[in-house]
């Protein structure tokens, strides 16, 4: 739909924000039959669904703050989403070293262990193990050896490309009706009295002016609500978040094949070690930040804290910053709460009801990947409260997404990799981003034979998958594609050279003119500095008419 049609439209609902929350309503509204807006003033998944630990976890650690209640429905989303997002949600063992001198002795971890496998009742994963030390050793036998009493073993799950859990909930709403529409910033909300009746928008990229009429409006902008609200009388503030910094390396002496989850030795807060996309994740900090929201960037003092906690834990690693090959950074949109420790804020949602004097606006705070399901499905029961109509039973537990739809991944994987014609390598990547959707990019890609090339030497990614993401996943720029579609730009080298690539499958078959793909390659290069500022970065020379 053309933005400037919007304003002939009302809708029910319009959902500020199109992170996996926002994404998430979106999806259940249109489900429910709701005439949705999702709108977001970047791409989808663009804020902190991108820069979280990217696990699918019950969160073991809530148990000491007395929250069952998180846990259990954690739990439970976490095998719904095994189930529903097959081919982007995998289980992923996970070891935890106890040392002398930690908080938690070894009685308090088995209990710990016992009770998270006793609120996950129903799932599909192992229970734990509790290991001696040298059976630790044998496991891990990167582990540091002085001080260590044992360990613990217990399975949760990892969303490799926490993007395309976004990504493929807005595709599913769009496909149930819903209107999706990125790069529009919410300039204001539109009220009546004490009623809301819409928002305006502005276009970030293209500096058109919309005014849309909606009967209810959601605001879940993750750290960016408050900033929504501006301009609103008596709105207290509602965020208060901490920003997590995570680092990329390549495996080092003594990696672990499972993930580490153990605390810090300056100052006990939990540090993991995952592996994860082919390298390693190491996280995350919990720093209370007031900062640009726009350009979180991972400060030097949390790289070397981190790498001093790898090195700690794993003595052979011996890891130096030289070796990151880039760290990012989220703010969490933790509920304002400044009496407490980072620690101690719940990462539970709450649904704001501003109705006594704007009727019809709902907003976010809190949440975390693993619920945002959940989260959905109470915030569009919500949403229907305000529209004084019976919510129709939400179906998003039952449905899988987009990519897992009507498949067995691992039968269809056997598949795929047999009849695609493609190399092993490349047929299990496309399995990996876009599950049973892999054999629709094949289909884009026999509309010319060259849309099956590889997009560079090393490279197992085709050019299909750039048409693909305009056509068929939302995309608007390169950025889009290589970051949260093809996935490519969280390779090591942030997709440098690939780009180029694109930006010239581009050329040849979606009509990009030589003038906008160097713009939208010198955008992506300009984009991804943040996650390398010790570097300089690369810059991306001219299209030739040779080249393209």
């Amino acid at each position: 739909m053309d933005p400037a049609d919007l304003e002939r439209e009302t809708f029910d609902l319009v959902v500020i924000g199109a992170g996996v929350n926002g994404a998430g309503i979106a999806r259940d509204a249109a489900m429910r039959g709701l005439k949705t807006l999702l709108v977001d003033k970047g791409d989808i998944a663009s804020g902190t669904t991108s820069w979280s630990s990217r696990l699918i976890h019950g969160g073991l650690r809530y148990l000491e703050h007395g929250e069952v209640r998180l846990v259990r429905e954690s739990l439970r989303e976490r095998e719904r989403l095994l189930r529903n997002a097959a081919h982007l949600v995998k289980p992923i063992p996970i070891i935890v070293p106890i040392y002398e001198g930690n908080r938690r002795r070894p009685a308090t971890i088995r209990a710990g262990m016992t009770l998270y496998d006793g609120l996950s009742f129903d799932k599909s994963l192992p229970r734990h193990r509790m290991w001696s030390k040298r059976q630790a050793l044998r496991e891990a036998p990167g582990l540091n050896r002085e001080g260590l009493l044992g360990a613990a073993r217990y399975y949760d799950a990892q969303a490799t490309f926490a993007e395309r859990l976004a990504v493929e909930n807005a595709i599913s709403a769009h496909q149930h009706g819903a209107v999706v529409l990125t790069y529009h910033r919410v300039d204001g909300i539109r009220q009546s009295g004490d009623r809301v009746t819409g928002v305006t928008l502005s276009g970030t990229r293209s500096g058109d002016r919309i005014e849309v009429a909606a009967r209810c409006v959601i605001n879940v902008a993750g750290p960016w609500v408050d900033e929504v609200l501006t301009g609103i009388e008596n709105v207290p503030r509602l965020i208060g978040g901490t920003k997590g910094s995570h680092l990329v390396v390549d495996r080092f002496p003594g990696a672990p094949d499972a993930a580490f989850f153990y605390e810090a030795r300056a100052d006990g807060r939990p540090i993991l070690i995952v592996p994860w996309n082919g390298q390693y994740l190491i996280g995350s900090t919990d720093i209370r930040y007031d900062g640009d929201l726009d350009r979180v960037q991972t400060a030097e003092r949390e790289i070397a804290y981190l790498l001093n906690e790898l090195n700690e834990v794993i003595p052979s690693a011996k890891v130096t910053p030289t070796d990151v090959h880039y760290a990012y950074a989220g703010v969490r949109p933790l509920p304002y709460q400044p009496g407490d420790s980072e620690a101690a804020i719940s990462r539970d949602h709450a649904i704001v009801d501003h109705g006594k004097t704007h009727r019809g606006l709902l907003s976010i705070t809190g949440g975390k990947l693993t619920t945002y399901r959940a989260l959905a499905e109470h915030a569009v029961d919500a949403a229907f409260r305000q529209l004084g109509q019976k919510a129709p039973p939400c179906e998003t537990a039952r449905l899988p997404l987009p990519g897992a739809a009507g498949v067995s991944i691992p039968a269809f994987r056997n598949h795929f990799l047999a009849t695609s014609g493609l190399p092993e390598k490349t047929a299990n990547r496309l399995v990996d981003v876009y599950g049973a959707r892999a054999t629709d990019v094949i289909a884009l890609a026999k509309r010319n034979g060259a849309l099956l090339e590889p997009l560079g030497a090393g490279n197992d990614a085709i050019g299909a998958e750039v048409v693909f993401a305009f056509e068929r996943e939302l995309a608007q720029t390169l950025a889009d594609v290589m970051l949260r579609r093809s996935m490519l730009g969280l390779n090591a080298d942030l997709g440098v050279g690939v780009d180029r690539a694109m930006a010239v499958v581009a050329i040849r078959h979606l009509g990009w003119s030589n003038a906008r793909a160097n713009a939208e390659a010198d955008a992506y290069r300009g984009y991804i500095a943040r996650f390398s500022p010790w570097r300089n970065s690369p810059s991306s020379r001219a299209f030739s008419s040779a080249e393209t």
